[in-house]
């Protein structure tokens, strides 16, 4: 199992207060690699030498926009990154979504919230390993729908042969689809399940979730014929498209 202390954390944030608490609350909650940073450049430079697992990255910065920051600091690792941000708009949201963020809180926000939901992302992350496990085949934890495969262990999807770049929270979103074929999923089920925050979370993370795992397992997007929503209930990855 991950030890918390092993968990790099990087805060970018040009507001020492909102630094400050929190570093004293993830200490508290048994974190002890805590970095921070003010500015972009500052974040790119600490990016490449700590290459972080978890960044909780302000928009509003003095030298730049986080959202343009979120895509440069993935060429570092494959971080989960979680906007802290004022901007609480629909579009705002949407736009971290887009730019390549995971997950997004805004500004004033409860501290231990903030590390309940890394919490939940690395619990996302840890093997499920029974007391006496059984010898797996050699295939298992590969899902193979159609056009496209989604390998567990190697964290991979490949769309027609071909392998997909896929961050970290779609990709963990779109597992749990593979693993449940055929069953109807909520918002607030997928929000708790895959995200792990017993629900709360508004619509617009699961929507803008499902829309890029759709454009890249579709072949038409605004077609979906794999992954479907099913009015008035939520969403369900076809049964009868996997191989068998």
């Amino acid at each position: 199992m991950t030890s918390l202390s092993d968990i790099r954390i990087a805060i970018v944030d040009d507001e020492p207060s909102i630094v400050t608490m929190l570093q004293m609350v993830l200490r508290r909650e048994g974190f002890n690699q805590l970095y921070a940073a003010s500015t972009c450049a500052e974040a790119l430079d600490l990016a490449a030498r700590v290459v972080p697992d978890i960044i909780l990255l302000d928009i509003m910065l003095p030298d730049g926009s986080g959202l343009e920051l979120c895509s440069k600091l993935r060429e570092y690792g494959n971080p989960h990154i979680l906007f802290l941000t004022a901007k609480a708009s629909d579009l705002d949201v949407l736009r971290g979504f887009a730019m390549g963020g995971d997950d997004y809180i805004t500004k004033p926000f409860n501290p231990l919230e903030v590390a309940a939901r890394i919490q939940a992302r690395i619990r996302r992350l840890e093997p499920d390993v029974p007391a006496a496990s059984p010898v797996k085949r050699p295939d298992s934890g590969i899902y193979r729908f159609g056009r496209f495969t989604v390998n567990e262990a190697e964290g991979e999807l490949i769309v027609e042969g071909q392998p997909v770049p896929c961050p970290a929270q779609v990709f963990q979103l779109l597992l749990h689809f593979c693993k449940h074929p055929g069953i109807v999923f909520t918002k607030t089920q997928l929000y708790d399940k895959v995200w792990g925050i017993n629900g709360q979370g508004d619509d617009s993370t699961v929507m803008v979730h499902i829309r890029r795992i759709r454009e890249r397992i579709e072949i038409d997007p605004g077609n979906p014929q794999l992954l479907i929503t099913v009015r008035g209930l939520g969403y369900k990855l076809m049964k009868e498209s996997q191989d068998r």
